[in-house]
């Protein structure tokens, strides 16, 4: 894993598929919509792709089906990206953490880990609470505890990423930096 950005061009990585991973309120999508837009590749969130096919909010579906109903079809979601190319994708938070999930994005593209720390996390993960199915119904004790022990759970995973980068430092040159910094 590298932390070292370089804003220098390479075709090396033209095309390849960028896959951002990390905790829930990391910017993932965020910074996805941003990088794509000033890149000229597409962006694709997972979260927004399973829920048109499922045709139900994810909350719906953790609700109705549980969660290892979506983790199946999170998986198999992700697995569809392998058509697509010169996308960045913004995976649900959770997807890195199931079915080999990791490995399969390692091997079919680039990856990056926004980390981010508990505080910021519940800073803005409070915005948007009702919307998150694993945390809706949280105290803001509970969902800070919740944080902590879901990011000493998932970091084993999010470290398998190719670049990782400190969320709260991220800025739109940072895409490019990362991108071409993987050719070398």
């Amino acid at each position: 894993m590298n932390n070292d950005l370089d804003v220098s061009n390479s075709s090396a990585n033209e095309g390849k598929n960028v896959f951002l991973v990390g905790f829930m309120g990391s910017g993932k999508t965020h910074w996805g919509r941003i990088w794509a837009a000033n890149t000229r590749r597409s962006f694709i969130d997972l979260d927004e792709v399973i829920e048109k096919t499922a045709g139900k909010l994810i909350a719906d579906i953790f609700e109705t089906k549980g969660e290892d109903y979506f983790r199946k079809i999170e998986a198999n979601a992700l697995r569809t990206c392998a058509t697509v190319s010169n996308t960045i994708i913004a995976c649900g938070g959770g997807t890195p953490c199931f079915y080999d999930n990791m490995k399969w994005m390692n091997e079919h593209g680039i990856t990056v880990y926004l980390s981010c720390t508990p505080m910021e996390v519940l800073k803005r993960v409070e915005l948007e609470q009702e919307k998150r199915p694993l945390v809706k119904k949280l105290n803001r004790a509970e969902l800070l505890f919740f944080i902590e022990q879901k990011l000493k759970e998932r970091e084993s995973y999010y470290t398998q990423a190719k670049f990782s980068v400190v969320s709260q430092q991220l800025k739109l040159e940072s895409f490019p930096g990362i991108i071409n910094k993987s050719s070398s």
